[in-house]
């Protein structure tokens, strides 16, 4: 059993805030502590600044995505997943050929002549890499520490628990913890946050547009989720949406929010209340915020809708009386066991169209600079075929776009295209070389979490020495 040091950052921000408090004679309980700390750690924005976590569910397929195409690391791969043309082993390689077009020439060359080729079904995406606006994160995943794959093997570190479990690394993912988890890095940078948007504003500071995520919760954080249409109202209380009379409606509304002495139904009260305001509020700003030229390619693509809806949610952020969001959307069907050569290609279309889009649709509101959009996913999957697939994996391949992006560039180590090779842990499954530490801590201090808070955000972040990859 291991005892990591991940939390030295936090408990030692930690320690001398609450020193700070009992020095002035402060007395609380530790909830107030907590809260008291969150307080002591924000920091002041003046400009506008937003993550966008895109999500893909299921564990997208990095090899087929960021494909080798220097003759030597083809080969390698091919000979890997070409399978052999029988029905139970179609193989699931790309041809050289069709990847021709697709070649990503960084500004500095990757070492032993390795090229790697962007999907040909991503063209917006690589116009955005050549134009330096995209980069690419070579095999990102959960640690606790650095590890190579001899104590890997020896199991002589600590390790992400539960590899290769879907729920579990979406939540190791998103909040360094197995599902279950309380709160994820995106809700704490949020709680560092939090004053740049005061009073109704704090409810708009985390906003998922597909569903409940521990990626946007934080100590005081809480998400606010929303539609794709926008907010979700509360049908009955609109009115005359209660029987068609608009006195039901108005009597429900009330009831609804009458003060209590129950400790349980007076906050029931409170939190319906919040939500009725909420929902008028963001109403109320999509109605009055500039319009967004740049068109969504929605049919069929339930990302470009979800991207959208966020496009016009920052449209709306003064209205809003926000400064920080840090916003969620997703797309699944990335765990593909079976059918990867049928169907990845359009998700990665999807994916590819959307973030075109919504990078154009910020540059229709002058805010490309102030908006930095990631990918992430379960984990990655393995390099060996199973036939018409690929099985759950860990290391990964992501995405950072954005026009404060240093873009044009590869960060990280690529991977050795090999069965058995370096970062290998069974099946081509890749040990990573980059933490989801470092890649939350890079995003975090571009969004403006101080060197001396990002344990605060990600608990591991002492367990390395670069803190900042340099992609934004």
């Amino acid at each position: 059993m291991y005892i990591a040091n991940s939390n030295k950052l936090a408990r030692r921000a930690f320690l001398k805030r609450a020193g700070h408090l009992g020095l002035a004679g402060v007395a609380a309980p530790w909830a107030m502590n907590l809260a008291a700390m969150g307080e002591a750690a924000a920091f002041s924005a003046s400009d506008y600044k937003a993550l966008v976590c895109v999500f893909l569910y299921g564990g997208n397929d990095y090899a087929n995505m960021l494909v080798p195409f220097d003759n030597t690391n083809y080969t390698n791969y091919n000979n890997i997943r070409k399978g052999d043309g029988t029905t139970a082993n179609p193989g699931i390689a790309r041809t050289q050929a069709s990847l021709a077009g697709s070649v990503l020439v960084p500004t500095t060359a990757l070492p032993g002549g390795m090229q790697l080729a962007l999907a040909p079904e991503m063209p917006a995406l690589k116009t955005l890499f050549d134009a330096g606006k995209l980069a690419v994160q070579l095999n990102v995943g959960p640690l606790i520490q650095p590890t190579t794959l001899a104590q890997y093997n020896a199991k002589s570190v600590p390790l992400p628990p539960k590899l290769f479990s879907h729920n579990d690394q979406q939540s190791t993912w998103q909040s360094s913890a197995p599902e279950g988890s309380k709160a994820g890095w995106g809700g704490k940078m949020a709680d560092l946050a939090l004053s740049n948007n005061p009073g109704s504003g704090s409810v708009f500071t985390c906003i998922s547009v597909t569903g409940n995520a521990v990626f946007l919760s934080g100590a005081n954080a809480v998400q606010y989720q929303v539609s794709t249409s926008g907010a979700v109202p509360i049908n009955s209380v609109k009115s005359g949406s209660l029987y068609g009379s608009s006195s039901c409606s108005a009597a429900l509304k009330a009831l609804v929010q009458q003060a209590s002495g129950h400790l349980l139904e007076n906050e029931y009260a409170t939190v319906t209340g919040r939500s009725i305001s909420s929902e008028t509020l963001v109403t109320s700003g999509l109605a009055g915020a500039p319009s967004i030229p740049t068109v969504f390619n929605t049919t069929g693509n339930t990302l470009a809708a979800q991207l959208q809806t966020v496009a016009k949610l920052i449209s709306a952020r003064t209205a809003l009386g926000v400064k920080r969001q840090v916003f969620m959307v997703s797309l699944g069907g990335f765990d593909l066991h079976d059918a990867l050569v049928a169907k990845h290609p359009g998700l990665l279309t999807n994916v590819s169209d959307a973030m075109n889009s919504f990078y154009g649709a910020m540059g229709d509101l002058g805010l490309q600079n102030s908006v930095t959009t990631f990918t992430a996913s379960d984990f990655g999957r393995t390099l060996s075929s199973n036939g018409d697939g690929a099985d759950h994996g860990w290391g990964s391949h992501h995405f950072v776009l954005g026009g404060a992006v240093n873009g044009k560039n590869f960060y990280g180590t690529a991977p050795a295209i090999a069965v058995n090779g370096t970062e290998d842990v069974g099946q081509g499954r890749l040990l990573p070389t980059t933490s989801v530490d470092q890649f939350a801590a890079t995003l975090a201090s571009w969004f403006g979490v101080p060197t001396s808070e990002l344990g605060l955000v990600v608990p591991n972040i002492a367990n390395y020495t670069t803190k900042n990859l340099g992609f934004v």
